[in-house]
Parts: structure tokens; C-alpha cells; sequence
């Protein structure tokens, strides 16, 4: 296994720290290169292993979540978005 993929599950799991405030969770991987979730070491796991691309959706959809932050140029841009749409 890279370590950048290691990386990536690691990041996805730090970030879940963060915005959980439980430092606890605990990322693991079997010998097949899946990853899995705990809360803490040792417990059981939060989900089946998982490849690397489903673990890490899997990690962000937990815990809260942090609001995108919009400006005022992507409001307009959106707002141009639905003026250009071709009427059905």
C-alpha cells in the first residue's frame, strides 16, 4: 500500500476528530489493504473494511458537518447557472 494512500484515510480521520471533538476514533487496516473505523482502539468497528474510496466518504458523511462557505461571486455564479438553463 502507498503511503499516500494511508495518507488520505488518515487526513479523513483527522478531520472527523476535529469536527466530532472525540480524538478517540481509530482507523485500522487489513491485510488486504481495507480500512476499517472505531471509536477508539481495540472497540469494534464502526463499519465493514472498506476500500480506500468508500472509506473515506464513509468518514466524512460522520459527525457534524462543517458549513461550505459561500461569497458573493459563487452566488452570482449559481445565480447565472440557472439564467443560462434551456427552458424544457
Amino acid at each position: 500500500m502507498s503511503t499516500a494512500r494511508s495518507t488520505r484515510a488518515s487526513a479523513a480521520v483527522d478531520r472527523l476528530k476535529v469536527r466530532s471533538g472525540n480524538a478517540g476514533y481509530s482507523m485500522a487496516r487489513t491485510g488486504d489493504g481495507l480500512f476499517f473505523l472505531s471509536e477508539a482502539p481495540g472497540e469494534p468497528p464502526l463499519c465493514a473494511p472498506l476500500d480506500l474510496d468508500d472509506f473515506v466518504a464513509f468518514v466524512n458523511k460522520l459527525g457534524p458537518q462543517v458549513a461550505r462557505r459561500v461569497s458573493k461571486l459563487d452566488i452570482a455564479f449559481e445565480k447565472q447557472l440557472v439564467k443560462k438553463k434551456p427552458a424544457p
